[in-house]
């Protein structure tokens, strides 16, 4: 079994807030791939489901952003997991809005709901870092987090959702370059030769099996390292 976390605050009036994006990307993934309802359960809700051949539990604290380790660690220890089942999906102030960083261990940069899960499991999980971009000063940080996304945002956001429920599959079978490449695709899909409409969901391109797709390939490459493990 895999625990994939999401970061958030409980509740309507932050649903739609910046601070908010794991809780987002873990819904997308259980509406995607059929998990089960949402349950109360250890301290949050939960939903379980399967990617692929892992069973996975999704978890939405539901204790607020800086003690959301008391959630995780009581899930982890109900389904005897290790530090390394765990995959926290957070928000990233050190990103551009739209970029992504897969991460395994490391420290918790100030984010108050990595320093709450440092503090109850450790630092060796993995985490999904997603860019919400930096408001300019230190001092204009816990607004622009606790703030709506903006209208102009929804575009990259419904793309990077996308990606990441589409590459969950590989995430959880513990192919992070595939799970990159997927969301890299989403991003920024190739474009069809003219007069080609777009390749159906999950079909390789045909530009990838003619003479010369080493060189699409290489732009391809290129694409999926804004992507990368840290």
């Amino acid at each position: 079994m895999k625990l994939f976390v999401g970061l958030g605050n409980p509740g309507a009036k932050y649903a739609g807030n910046r601070h908010n994006i794991g809780f987002m990307a873990v819904d997308r993934i259980a509406g995607d791939h059929g998990f089960g309802p949402w349950r109360k359960a250890h301290q949050g809700m939960t939903a379980e489901g399967r990617l692929g051949d892992e069973k996975v539990c999704l978890l939405k604290p539901g204790t607020f952003m800086n003690l959301s380790g008391q959630s995780v660690g009581e899930a982890m220890r109900f389904f005897r997991l290790t530090p390394q089942d765990v995959t926290v999906f957070h928000d990233e102030l050190d990103l551009a809005p739209g970029r992504l960083r897969l991460k395994q261990g490391g420290g918790h940069a100030g984010h108050n709901g990595l320093r709450s899960i440092h503090d109850h499991i450790g630092d060796a999980y993995g985490r999904v870092r997603l860019g919400i971009g930096h408001p300019g000063h230190k001092d204009a940080v816990a607004a622009y987090v606790l703030h709506d996304f903006a209208g102009a945002d929804q575009g990259w956001l419904d793309d990077l959702l996308r990606g990441l429920s589409e590459g969950a599959v590989m995430l959880a079978a513990g192919d992070g370059p595939g799970f990159l490449n997927r969301v890299a695709l989403r991003m920024a899909p190739p474009r069809p030769p003219a007069g080609q409409g777009p390749a159906p969901a999950g079909v390789p391109h045909p530009a990838t099996d003619r003479p010369g797709a080493a060189e699409a390939g290489s732009a391809l490459h290129r694409l999926a390292g804004r992507f990368r493990r840290d």
